[in-house]
């Protein structure tokens, strides 16, 4: 029997290694790598081409939203199972159009997490009952048809909304150019465009619109510079 392969993407290794012990015990499903933040689980579902991606949200360097978002344009065959502790509207709202095939909250029990795994591999989508919920009235923060962030009416692109994560987690320009192989003066420019477009003047106020656009979390702790 052919195994569903699965990648793990949660930034708190304790927790994946929980979720490798649940899952090994499953024998039609396999565990093939691990990733410590979006942007290394971009990397490792281009290397692996894991059939499903188990996805948590709140993430260093790139959050899970956005890995999503990269994943499901760049790899299409690949799932990605959103689970997380986290259920805020600035969440649930931008969830299913990502493109997403789930979301679970990370109560949910091994059986579930296993089952969930299964389904969203065939085709089929999987949410918690809360969540589901939710989803009937998202409108508030969503996605364009290119799959860019939006919220009234702004539209960033992926490159900005990886800036303005890592503003908001309070890094400066020459750290956030280090982090994306991109000049000191590339990542000055995407900052003032990130500022003109959201009509927003100073990190303070990058930082409240990237917790409300649930680009970060509010618990997130920033350095406002």
């Amino acid at each position: 029997m052919k195994r569903i392969t699965v990648l793990l993407a949660e930034d708190h290794q304790i927790v994946r290694e929980g979720f490798r012990a649940l899952l090994k015990h499953e024998h039609d499903i396999e565990v093939v790598g691990e990733a410590a933040d979006g942007r290394q689980a971009v990397q490792l579902t281009r290397e692996l081409r894991p059939a499903v991606v188990v996805m948590d949200i709140a993430m260093p360097l790139l959050n899970g939203l956005e890995a999503t978002r990269q994943i499901r344009r760049d790899f299409p065959d690949t799932k990605v199972l959103i689970l997380s502790a986290h259920s805020d509207n600035a969440y649930v709202e931008q969830v299913a159009v990502l493109g997403a095939s789930g979301f679970l909250l990370k109560q949910t029990s091994s059986d579930n997490l296993a089952t969930a795994i299964r389904e969203v591999q065939k085709g089929n989508t999987v949410f918690s009952p809360a969540i589901s919920e939710r989803l009937q009235g998202r409108d508030q923060v969503s996605l364009d048809r290119g799959g860019q962030f939006k919220k009234r009416g702004n539209r960033l692109s992926s490159r900005e909304v990886e800036v303005l994560q890592l503003i908001a987690e309070g890094k400066p320009n020459k750290q956030v150019a280090a982090e994306l192989g991109v000049s000191f003066k590339t990542v000055d420019k995407h900052r003032q465009h990130l500022m003109a477009k959201l009509d927003i003047h100073d990190v303070s106020g990058l930082t409240r619109y990237a917790i409300s656009a649930g680009i970060i979390e509010g618990s997130v702790p920033v350095t406002i510079i």
